[in-house]
């Protein structure tokens, strides 16, 4: 769009666009100014053609579609159709059938609460599952079979894990966290982030790249060693999972690294969103240990399972960590520590239940997963 109003400019002020020059910069900021004035570049005819071309596919779908919809329905609503909104409705449609169509399953789950001594000679509980059953009476029986039971440590695995950090934001990702972590509808979000753009407090925050600029790396990289120390450091490169981004512009970062919120209460919790993503995209894996602990029954010689989850290292999580759409089933698989067990260890039991689960539905569209699904499609520009 930018490319395409310096050409028009050109058009009325009757300007060679062959000979005219453009400067272009992605941040308000003095020596982003400079440096574009310094590097002018002509007007690049082939982003001006790809304007053109999704202005006339917008017209052919809007100006074709719109009036057999008012046919249809009726002009109630201000209703039209477009080249991204008609196909973000075909998908809402399409899972609310996918929703109805829906049939719920129910199985029982085992889980059992135990308990173990502790270095300090503490009891510590944990939980433990076992095997689902789809019928209420094989969990029934399986329950009476464990009463008066010994519980003994079969097996302990333990193996090393790490996790990276998300990519700095694009406009789309921007969306979806904000959505997840701020409650932001996507107007809302762009409508902040614009002030945050035309303060010089952001980069430019139309984008698809999750590229950041040497400049910034360097500012990343200074921050991260100042306030946090050299061993959360790792510099890192992103490549775009979009096929089709263009990377016309950075990724959505902060201008000035050394400012960690902005005084305006509005804008403050956008920018330190955006602030912590920056950061953490450059700092070091997570590291943790994950430890699987097998549980024999005695009685039945059935067994049962505990899983934990130990953090060794925070690394970037000392800053920010990435939302998740699906709420409900993070909880669900959600590790908790496990006390310190050992193979033969003897366990006290405190109790077992079996609980009916039924199988759930997928989620109805957020803004947060529509955007989401249409970037995944590769329906739709920054800019729309």
């Amino acid at each position: 769009e930018g490319e395409s109003i310096s050409w028009h400019l050109a058009e009325v002020l009757n300007l060679d666009p062959a000979t005219t020059k453009r400067i272009v910069f992605h941040e308000i900021t003095k020596p982003a100014i400079q440096k574009a004035v310094q590097n002018p570049r002509t007007i690049n005819m082939d982003l001006v053609n790809a304007q053109q071309a999704r202005r006339v596919v917008d017209r052919l779908v809007g100006f074709e579609l719109s009036p057999v919809l008012w046919r249809k329905i009726g002009r109630q609503g201000g209703l039209s159709a477009g080249r991204v909104q008609s196909v973000a409705v075909k998908l809402i449609v399409e899972k609310e059938r996918e929703i109805n169509a829906f049939t719920a399953t129910s199985s029982f789950k085992i889980e059992a609460s135990l308990a173990a001594t502790d270095l300090n000679n503490r009891s510590v509980n944990f939980k433990a599952e076992g095997q689902r059953y789809t019928e209420e009476n094989d969990a029934q029986q399986f329950l009476e079979s464990c009463v008066g039971a010994n519980y003994t440590v079969k097996d302990i695995q333990v193996r090393p894990g790490k996790r990276t950090p998300a990519a700095p934001f694009t406009t789309s990702t921007l969306q979806q966290e904000a959505s997840r972590k701020l409650g932001y509808g996507v107007s809302k979000t762009m409508l902040l982030a614009q002030r945050l753009y035309e303060s010089g407090k952001i980069t430019y925050m139309r984008t698809d790249s999750v590229n950041l600029s040497d400049t910034a790396r360097e500012a990343i990289k200074d921050e991260i060693n100042k306030s946090y120390g050299a061993q959360y450091l790792k510099e890192r490169r992103y490549k775009n999972k979009n096929e089709s981004a263009q990377e016309a512009h950075e990724a959505i970062r902060p201008t000035y690294m050394e400012n960690h919120t902005v005084n305006d209460p509005e804008l403050s919790r956008l920018y330190e969103l955006i602030w912590k993503r920056s950061i953490a995209s450059q700092m070091s894996d997570a590291e943790f240990e994950k430890t699987t602990a097998k549980i024999n029954i005695s009685s039945n010689n059935e067994e049962l399972t505990a899983t934990g989850e130990v953090l060794k290292f925070d690394g970037f999580l000392k800053v920010y960590l990435e939302g998740n759409d699906d709420e409900e089933g993070s909880e669900e698989g959600a590790d908790s520590r496990l006390p310190n067990l050992t193979v033969g260890q003897k366990l006290d039991f405190n109790q077992m239940t079996a609980t009916e689960k039924f199988t759930k539905h997928s989620a109805r569209y957020t803004e947060a997963s529509l955007v989401k699904k249409l970037e995944e499609l590769g329906i739709g520009r920054p800019s729309t």
